[in-house]
């Protein structure tokens, strides 16, 4: 089986500045949970790795986020698909961690726990942050322009090489095909 690693907020779900801080702010991206469904049957494990920073800003705590990733298995199991296991950051951008992305810390961890290299693993995200951890790790990075994707777009630093999706459902499509292609 083949591995794939998602950013949750942008990706997944409609992001806000405000944070997702309950289970009734995780609003799917429209077409996001079918492109995980279609993943899976193209023979991908789909894992999670999600910088969680309200945590250590005390906008919520462990308790409302796992809420939010239950809401989140209930609403994936519902279409027939399966995320194999979600990672987090719970640490602030101050806290020196190296889980925090960038930092390859969390990615790192993945590939040890599934016990699989990472090299050349789509990473798929939203932000600078997270294709910055994707490269430190040898992994490929992608961009998607939902989320704060047209944002890290504008900005234009570090995307040189980064091949750029309208959504998660784009880039879905893209790798199946390329692999019967």
């Amino acid at each position: 089986m083949k591995l794939i690693i998602l950013d949750r907020d942008g990706v997944i779900n409609e992001d806000s500045d405000a944070f997702i801080k309950s289970a009734e702010e995780f609003i799917p991206i429209p077409g996001s949970l079918e492109a995980i469904v279609r993943l899976n049957q193209g023979g991908y494990r789909v894992v999670i790795a999600s910088n969680q920073s309200g945590i250590a800003r005390g906008l919520f705590d462990h308790a409302a986020l796992e809420r939010i990733h239950q809401k989140l298995h209930r609403l994936i199991n519902g279409t027939g698909g399966q995320i194999e296991a979600i990672f987090y950051c719970p640490h602030g951008p101050e806290d020196g961690c190296t889980c925090r992305k960038p930092e390859p810390g969390l990615l790192q961890e993945i590939g040890e726990r599934l016990k699989l290299p990472l090299t050349d693993v789509p990473v798929v995200g939203d932000s600078l942050r997270d294709l910055q951890a994707a490269q430190a790790v040898g992994a490929k990075p992608f961009l998607v322009r939902t989320g704060k994707g047209e944002q890290t777009l504008k900005a234009g630093v570090g995307l040189e090489g980064i091949e750029v999706f309208a959504d998660l459902a784009a880039l879905s499509d893209h790798l199946l095909a390329t692999e019967q292609g």
